[in-house]
């Protein structure tokens, strides 16, 4: 994968992966280094678990999904050994059904069906679940909060919010910079502007909000975003 490592606040990071342009972001604390979101094959993950010892010195200890799509799931697998959180209800997705779902997802959009088949027989679903809000410790003073926000552009969406100077917000597709939000089939667009406003309280004016896809952006995007959103409630 090429690029490397952008660095919105000290030892906050975040990779733009090749293709779909997905994001995985990554938090170093003293004790623990937590992975958001784990790319869209077992390569992927792999490439991340990797870049991560590399840049943080340590591995992945936690891993957050943000949201059970493919692009942002499927590489968890690879995260051997990593406490895996996610939203509440997200399990029920990456079984099952929701499992060929997803896989039948992950080809449509052009992964190769044997990398999908392989990262779905492996598909890890996450340990913690998580209601409301749930404070990591990553050592050090390194705090970071997981929050659940239900259903919104899927049917079980999680930020990750970052403290510092500044604060880093880890949206997930809740927020699309490289492309209009994408409202599938599990999306509640009647919801969504009521999560966006959620991300701005967590954040505040002078926050960084890290994207699923794209570029990272400020508070005014967030709203702009949430505001466009709103208007296409009937």
């Amino acid at each position: 994968m090429g690029g490397g490592w952008e660095e919105p606040a000290p030892d906050v990071v975040r990779w733009r992966l090749p293709r779909w342009d997905a994001t995985a972001g990554a938090v170093g604390g003293a004790e623990g280094v937590l992975l958001v979101d784990a790319g869209a094959s077992l390569r992927e993950g792999a490439e991340l678990r990797r870049r991560v010892r590399e840049r943080f010195g340590r591995p992945v200890t936690h891993l957050a999904l943000t949201h059970p799509h493919f692009d942002h799931v499927l590489g968890a697998a690879a995260l051997a050994g990593a406490e895996v959180h996610g939203p509440a209800g997200i399990a029920g997705r990456l079984r099952g059904d929701g499992a060929d779902e997803l896989r039948a997802d992950a080809v449509r959009h052009g992964l190769d069906p044997d990398a999908a088949a392989e990262a779905v027989d492996v598909l890890v679903t996450p340990r913690h679940a998580v209601s409301g809000t749930y404070p990591l410790d990553l050592g050090g003073g390194r705090e970071v909060l997981l929050v659940e926000l239900g259903a919104a552009h899927s049917s079980h969406d999680m930020a990750v919010h970052v403290p510092g100077r500044p604060a880093v917000v880890f949206c997930g597709d809740l927020v699309e910079e490289s492309g209009p939000p994408q409202a599938g089939p599990d999306a509640d667009l009647a919801r969504w502007p009521a999560a966006l406003d959620r991300l701005l309280e967590l954040g505040g004016e002078t926050a960084v909000y890290v994207p699923g896809h794209g570029a990272a952006v400020g508070a005014d995007f967030v709203r702009a975003q949430r505001d466009e959103l709103a208007r296409r409630l009937p």
